[in-house]
């Protein structure tokens, strides 16, 4: 062996750094497989009626033929969101018994509740759902609980869990919170038969205690660990969050430097955790006199969050979804070239035996699999630029070297 170092030294660092070692892996074992939705739609629950998806579909492709010409898009993009709009208007669907929701008094909710689990079981119409429920703040917490009881009573009376189910957890003002809302999870599913972690949860950063608590921790790291890997997500909540931090309504967006400040924070506590990401939303909507300076508004903040690495946010109206998905297929489209020639190079390297920079396989091929997952992009011309189907790319997204 070469070098003067004894074999016991390699042996010590390794004990040494055992349990180091399990702890990282365990806390950081990278992205999830599987597709991330680029949106969010939150839904009142006294709202949530049959066919509400595809209305939200019809409307939107009603206002993007009248208007979408104005917004100057490239033609190829244009036709891509025309069929989105007709094919998967809504990718993930949050029925909201929380701020959208109100206090209709508890035998209402109860069978609000039961109601819209029934109704989700027999029109699982969209790739990803969910529920939020009210907070696990003292006011709250009893009722947001007995909602999500009673929610999962309906869904589950003649089936299972619809794929891509998630629940969502708003206003977290303390870690321990994050604690009981797992411990809750597990309770339910022992309750409904559900295989162990089969519940999962997203939790909103809308306080600033969810950010830096009252000791000056760094509580959005915390709050991931606390979840005993049941946390799927982060989201930033736009309006709670700029509020309580005493900003002006009139400035409260998700581009305020307070809004970069906290997503900073979530994106770095969140980094190779598996948990994702999800920007908030906007209050302008594009109706009326406002449809075409809003709808600029909403295709450049889309934009913005793509850039800075948060490929999903929440929308509320169905005309934000044309430019939901032109500002994200634009995207997509824009850095297909660049990134597919990249990864060919790489690959090529790879097939010879080397590759200077695995983080760079994984950026590339993870940003093809997800303008392919939304529809931005095809197999056969990813393929045809980059010389790798997706089973490759796949394996490229997870590569460590």
């Amino acid at each position: 062996m070469a070098g003067r170092l004894a074999g016991d030294v390699y042996a010590g660092i390794d004990a040494r750094l055992s349990e180091v070692d399990a702890r990282v892996e365990a806390r950081y074992p990278g992205e999830p497989a599987g597709r991330q939705p680029v949106h969010t739609v939150y839904v009142p629950a006294h709202r949530y009626t049959p066919g509400l998806v595809a209305r939200w579909g019809e409307q939107a492709r009603a206002v993007f033929d009248a208007n979408g010409r104005a917004l100057g898009l490239d033609p190829a993009v244009a036709e891509r969101v025309r069929r989105k709009l007709v094919s998967e208007p809504i990718e993930d669907l949050r029925i909201d018994f929380e701020d959208g929701y109100g206090r209709p008094g508890d035998d209402v909710e109860d069978e609000a509740a039961l109601a819209a689990g029934r109704l989700l079981a027999e029109n699982p119409v969209t790739p990803f759902c969910g529920i939020r429920f009210k907070s696990f703040e003292r006011a709250t917490r009893r009722r947001g609980i007995r909602t999500l009881d009673a929610f999962l009573s309906g869904l589950l009376e003649h089936g299972d869990l619809p794929p891509g189910f998630v629940v969502t957890l708003p206003k977290v003002t303390a870690v321990e919170q994050v604690g009981a809302a797992a411990e809750v999870l597990g309770h339910l599913e022992r309750a409904y038969g559900l295989p162990p972690g089969g519940l999962r949860f997203e939790v909103q950063i809308e306080t600033a205690q969810s950010i830096v608590d009252s000791e000056g921790r760094v509580a959005v790291a915390r709050i991931v660990q606390a979840a005993e890997g049941r946390c799927s997500g982060l989201h930033y909540g736009t309006y709670d969050y700029s509020a309580g931090l005493g900003i002006a309504a009139e400035y409260q967006s998700t581009e305020h430097p307070a809004a970069d400040f906290a997503k900073a924070f979530m994106q770095v506590s969140a980094a190779g955790t598996g948990v994702r990401l999800s920007d908030g939303s906007t209050n302008r909507l594009p109706v009326g006199d406002a449809l075409l300076p809003a709808w600029r508004e909403h295709l450049r903040l889309v934009r913005r969050s793509l850039e800075r690495g948060f490929y999903q946010g929440w929308d509320l109206h169905p005309h934000q979804l044309p430019t939901r998905f032109a500002a994200t297929y634009g995207f997509f489209r824009a850095g297909l070239p660049a990134a597919a020639a990249r990864l060919r190079d790489y690959a090529s390297q790879v097939d010879s035996g080397v590759l200077d920079e695995p983080a760079t396989a994984r950026a590339l091929s993870g940003f093809l699999l997800r303008g392919l997952d939304c529809g931005a992009v095809d197999a056969g011309e990813v393929e045809e630029l980059t010389g790798l189907d997706r089973a490759r790319l796949e394996a490229y997204a997870t590569f460590w070297g």
